[in-house]
Order: C-alpha cells, then structure tokens, then sequence
C-alpha cells in the first residue's frame, strides 16, 4: 500500500511545524517474517518546514524513515522480538496507519533544527565580539559586596 499524505490533517505533527506546506510519500508492504510474525515494512519521505532556531525563519527539511515492524499482542510479545524488528502493539484488531506513518516522521524531526551557518540569515559575529572591558562606565553589582567585605575585616 502508498500514497501520497496531507500534512494539515496530520495534527500531532503540524504543531511541530513552520507550516503545513510539504508532502508526505509512504509505502507500507505486509508480510511475514522467517518466523511467522506479521511484520509491516514501512518507508517514509517526507519534505516539512521547521523553523530555525537561530533565526526563528521557515528552514526546508527532507525526512527519510525506514523501519520494519512486527505486530504484536502484548508487553511478553514485545519483549521476546528480535533487536532488528521493533514492536507495534496492537490494541484491537484494526491498526491506524495514518497515524503510524505521523509517528515516523515525528521520530525524524531533530530535536533542534538550524540552517547551516552560511546559510542562516543570523549571524554568529556578535556572539564573536569580545565582551565589554571592565571600565566602560557601568557600574559594578557586585561593588556592595565589596563594601561589606571590606567592612567584616575591618571589625576582625
């Protein structure tokens, strides 16, 4: 089974968006492993908008996400898998794949997305500047504890 999805009536995903604009291909093939398990086979591409966090603009992203899955029952079911094939527990009998390929693409978002650096439109040379010196005209915070200090050892 594939097709081609809508991002806005993917909700859980499109709050994690710079927008809605994008598209979504998915495959997911159904068989059986060498061991009898159902597994589903799924591929997702995906083009999305993030927003960059260093300069908080709309950034293209291009997500690509395999995985083999094996239904299964239960916890017990899930644990005796092995390592190559991930669990998906299956409540009923009927299993949502809209929302299977949805948690696909939310497992490929990065946690923090940013241009690359001659791409952003923010620029790191003011983080460069060396910070202000000592004696530029404000005013020490700290100078009261000073004061105080000074003031203890002079009672000692």
């Amino acid at each position: 089974m594939s097709g081609n999805l809508a991002l806005p009536k993917m909700e859980r995903i499109s709050t994690l968006l710079a927008s809605t604009e994008g598209s979504v291909e998915a495959e997911c093939v159904f068989s059986k492993d060498e061991e009898n398990r159902s597994v589903i086979d799924i591929s997702v591409r995906a083009t999305v908008e993030i927003t960059c966090q260093r300069c908080l603009e709309p950034m293209p992203l291009e997500l690509v996400a395999e995985n083999r899955l094996a239904l299964v029952a239960d916890d017990d079911e899930a644990k005796a898998l092995p390592e190559r094939l991930e669990p998906l527990l299956l409540e009923d009998e009927n299993c949502d794949l809209w929302s299977l390929v949805e948690d696909e693409i939310i497992l490929k978002l990065p946690i923090v997305g940013y241009h690359d650096t001659a791409a952003c439109k923010q620029t790191l040379e003011e983080y460069k500047a060396p910070p202000p010196e000592a004696g530029s005209g404000k005013e020490n915070p700290f100078a009261v504890l000073e004061q105080l200090k000074s003031g203890n050892q002079n009672q000692e």
